[in-house]
């Protein structure tokens, strides 16, 4: 803000948007991003919004400027990676610093290089957040070849259809899985799947033999390719959870100017000082991590394991025996932990090295929100809510140290995002009414439009609203200028031409002492149109309230024409392995429909429950 002559965050984000190049410019410079050859123009957006380009003539490496160059500057000794395995135990974790890391890289890109790996080819990984995945994912952006991971989860089917849609040359994995003690086949999986994808040379596996041979199997490649500022270096496959997976195509300069960015100014990392998003690689918040906090000389924590295994106080120890100074989880995450001990928070561990707290990823609930917090926080660190999308690696909307929060709340827009609140029409709507999440101008990580399919990247995110990105969330700034997110638009639910969206309805829900979750969903009446059905979680040690109690209490708070019809009581709510409450694979089950693709549904059994109540419910 003192560089750029502002006296606020807001007149900074004014100027931000006011001239997006010069912004950007100016932003890069002040992240110190090195280039082998500057760029001559910031932006090209002569074909239009959908086909902007950006730092044109430069060229750029992720690698280079992620660990490279802190080993030329001398950072070499100092801790770059901190692993936790699922065991727990002392002997099973690793630490990295840069100068191994970058060997690793080196001896990891050689190989890849030997094959006949380079620009243009796509590398695929699938397993979980383990240091080979971040040297192999580096190796790849050095030698200028296209990082695919996908989540370690996933069955065969949905590998192939990953895989053989970005060609992978190679496909590197892990042959077990490890989860609360018990062992998962992934390696005849990830086998499985490329047999059926004749671009598959070789299937690697890091815990077996083969690793080592292939690391070893030629010189190690210690130069960096100069990649061009739009290469393609990440494609993240969308969950697949609304329809066939979207492949987003992310750059070099791309990745580096969005993750820089937010890492820097939202979250205020800082070298040596460790950072942990409990994410997988297979989500955008795994890359995002990785190269943001990397730029910047930030340790990371790779967590390979269950939150709650051996026990509810497993993260707790790892805050404190690493003296994390970041740390961040999904509401979802924190309702498990609040449940576990019975809202009492953590106990006996010191977090006071902790000074931020992140989120991302669906709607808070104001209760689960005071409790992280509170509890996990100490009172005293700020949560830096973020949301945006893997189709952007990055953010619009983001809180920020230097504002005051609301609970729930996503601060302002974020740093060069032209964010706007629209009705259907496009036009603004006034402060404090609900409206559609847009972004009236480009920025340098939007995806170079989905891999193969240009046309669905233009009905996606440019039809609905002309000229402007459609980003697909209801979204309010109340008066102060504070903006939350309500869900995504295709969950609307209008109950008698009156529209709500479930996460306001949940959140209402999980107000209630007895309930830690909660989904709403609307399903078909011929009377209303739609009617709610909700389905919650009750907390442990309580009792389920009755049904009459529940519609009651969300009438009480939203107005009798709002009561659900239906309140069910259900032991978990399906989601996907990053946590999202998966509202429309439950309509379809509820209502008789087949669920659809189910390859990243991390509880299935959770919807038999959601069938048998659907089908009582026509009884």
């Amino acid at each position: 803000m003192r560089a750029q002559g502002c006296a606020s965050q807001d007149e900074l984000h004014a100027k931000s948007v006011r001239d997006t190049a010069a912004f950007w410019d100016a932003a890069m410079q002040d992240m110190g991003v090195e280039w082998f050859t500057p760029y001559t123009q910031v932006k090209d957006d002569s074909r239009g919004f959908a086909w902007t380009r950006w730092f044109l003539n430069g060229e750029v490496n992720i690698a280079h400027n992620c660990i490279d160059r802190h080993v030329r500057d001398g950072h070499g000794d100092e801790v770059a990676l901190y692993y936790e395995t699922d065991s727990d135990r002392p002997e099973d974790r690793r630490t990295r610093t840069f100068a191994d890391l970058k060997a690793a890289v080196d001896d990891c890109a050689g190989a890849l290089k030997s094959m006949g790996v380079g620009l243009g080819d796509s590398v695929a990984l699938y397993a979980p957040m383990r240091i080979e995945t971040v040297e192999v994912m580096m190796a790849c952006f050095k030698i200028g070849a296209r990082f695919v991971p996908i989540f370690c989860g996933y069955g065969e089917s949905a590998v192939v259809e990953r895989i053989e849609s970005c060609q992978a040359r190679v496909l590197f994995a892990v042959e077990h899985l490890h989860r609360r003690g018990k062992s998962v086949d992934t390696g005849s999986i990830a086998r499985a799947a490329a047999a059926r994808v004749p671009s598959v040379q070789r299937v690697i596996c890091f815990d077996a033999p083969d690793w080592m041979r292939f690391l070893r199997s030629a010189p190690s490649y210690t130069g960096c390719e100069r990649t061009a500022a739009e290469e393609p270096c990440l494609i993240i496959y969308t969950s697949g959870t609304t329809g066939r997976p979207k492949g987003t195509v992310h750059t070099h300069a791309g990745c580096l100017a969005q993750m820089g960015k937010e890492v820097r100014y939202a979250f205020n990392v800082q070298p040596g000082e460790p950072f942990f998003w409990f994410t997988d690689i297979g989500w955008m918040m795994g890359p995002w991590e990785i190269i943001g906090c990397l730029l910047y000389r930030t340790p990371i924590v790779l967590f390979d394991g269950a939150p709650d295994y051996p026990d509810h106080d497993r993260l707790w120890r790892t805050l404190e025996r690493l003296k994390v100074v970041t740390f961040a989880a999904s509401p979802t995450l924190v309702r498990l932990f609040m449940r576990a001990t019975d809202g009492k928070g953590p106990q006996g561990h010191d977090l006071s090295r902790l000074r931020v707290l992140g989120s991302t990823g669906e709607p808070w609930d104001e209760t689960s929100y005071r409790w992280y917090f509170e509890h996990v926080g100490g009172g005293r660190c700020p949560v830096i809510n973020i949301s945006g999308g893997t189709e952007i690696v990055g953010c619009l909307l983001s809180a920020t140290p230097l504002l005051p929060l609301r609970p729930c709340s996503l601060g302002r827009p974020g740093l060069g995002m032209d964010v706007a609140i629209c009705a259907d029409d496009g036009t603004p709507v006034p402060r404090g009414t609900v409206g559609h999440l847009v972004c009236r101008q480009p920025a340098p990580s939007m995806t170079k439009s989905f891999l193969h399919d240009d046309a669905r990247y233009l009905e996606t995110y440019f039809s609905q609203i002309p000229g402007v990105w459609y980003h697909g969330d209801w979204a309010r700034q109340d008066e102060d200028g504070t903006c939350f997110v309500l869900g995504r638009s295709d969950d609307t639910i209008k109950v008698a031409g009156k529209r709500v969206g479930p996460a306001e309805v949940e959140g209402v829900l999980t107000a209630h002492p007895a309930i830690s979750e909660a989904a709403t969903i609307g399903a078909p009446d011929e009377l209303k149109g739609q009617v709610l059905v909700c389905f919650v979680v009750v907390k442990p040690g309580k009792s389920a309230p009755p049904e009459k109690e529940l519609i009651a209490h969300v009438a009480a708070q939203m107005g009798k024409p709002l009561a659900p019809k239906s309140v069910h009581v259900v032991a978990a709510l399906p989601k996907t392995r990053s946590g999202k409450i998966l509202r429309g694979t439950i309509l379809r089950v509820y209502t008789g429909q087949p669920a659809g693709d189910l390859t990243s549904v991390d509880n299935p059994a959770a919807l038999e429950t959601i069938r048998e109540l659907g089908m009582k419910s026509k009884a």
